[in-house]
């Protein structure tokens, strides 16, 4: 799996053949599963879609010897490899019943691997709002159970959300928070993902021109994870609950500035060190914007920030 991640294919075959061998070899069926899920990861990241799919299907008929996670985890490669071969009714079919399935037994990890693709089948059918309603659904998990990988794909499909439903800033800012939540793991996009958002990736920044292009990524690669998945469901949220906070344009330009380094994770300590003050008139300044904004909590700053596209 590793190997996949950091773009070594050709190794991830090597392991995932040695794995399935094994596997067979002692009747390990949750090994078998894992092992032919892999192999059908290298084979469409390396453009073999006919190997790709026959590994995943193998995979996904074994469902009995095997711990129900497992089981259900091979939902999640075949739903992948089908809509990654153009094969989106039979991918919805896949995707939905393991959906079901999960729900059913309780498996928020399964469920939130699913709910991306689930996202982009969505959006190939232009249900925008179901597209929404699922990527908030899978943020709120992927956040919940510290899934980085199901939140990075999270964010992938909000980007493509985004670029369907004409938000060319948003689109940007949002993948170019998805490059640096990679980058900061060393973890190699896929090829396919990188095509897929190669001509939406065009549309928005022709949309924006060159300015507003640079404004936006550099928003989105200053982002902490965190900070982007806020950004986010924010933007996943019912439109009657994304109007800013009050208080928002009486804030005085030091105010804004602490906003946005709170935004990004820096401490109060860290804040003082950055603007030369001491950290008690970090905290007054941070007690005046709760009273102007609303924003009592902490964590509610972060929101503040994007919403004022500060961070």
């Amino acid at each position: 799996m590793r190997s996949v991640a950091l773009g070594r294919f050709a190794e991830a075959a090597e392991q995932g053949r040695r794995a399935l061998a094994a596997a067979r070899e002692i009747g390990y069926r949750a090994g078998e599963i894992l092992a032919r899920g892999g192999l059908s990861f290298a084979a469409r990241d390396s453009e073999d879609m006919d190997h790709a799919l026959q590994f995943a299907r193998q995979a996904a008929q074994i469902t009995d010897g095997a711990p129900g996670q497992t089981v259900r985890w091979s939902s999640y490669v075949l739903v992948g490899t089908l809509f990654m071969a153009g094969e989106m009714a039979a991918a919805e079919e896949v995707c939905a019943a393991g959906l079901a399935r999960c729900r059913e037994a309780g498996d928020v990890l399964n469920q939130s691997s699913l709910l991306p693709w689930m996202v982009l089948l969505d959006l190939h059918a232009d249900r925008f709002a179901d597209a929404a309603a699922h990527l908030r659904k899978g943020l709120q998990i992927a956040v919940r159970i510290g899934g980085w990988v199901e939140l990075d794909n999270d964010l992938d499909g909000c980007g493509h959300l985004c670029a369907a439903t004409a938000r060319p800033a948003e689109a940007i800012t949002i993948w170019a928070a998805y490059a640096a939540s990679l980058a900061r793991d060393a973890v190699v996009d896929t090829p396919e993902a990188a095509r897929r958002r190669e001509e939406p990736l065009r549309a928005a920044r022709q949309a924006l021109g060159p300015d507003r292009t640079r404004a936006a990524e550099d928003r989105g690669a200053a982002m902490s994870r965190a900070a982007a998945a806020e950004y986010a469901l924010m933007l996943t949220a019912p439109s009657a609950s994304q109007a800013p906070p009050s208080g928002l344009a009486h804030l005085s330009a030091r105010e804004r500035e602490l906003v946005a380094l709170v935004a990004r994770g820096r401490t109060d300590a860290q804040i003082a060190a950055e603007l030369y003050i001491s950290v008690r008139t970090v905290r007054t300044h941070l007690d005046r914007i709760r009273d102007k904004t609303g924003a009592r909590r902490r964590a509610d700053l972060p929101r503040l920030a994007l919403q004022a596209r500060l961070a």
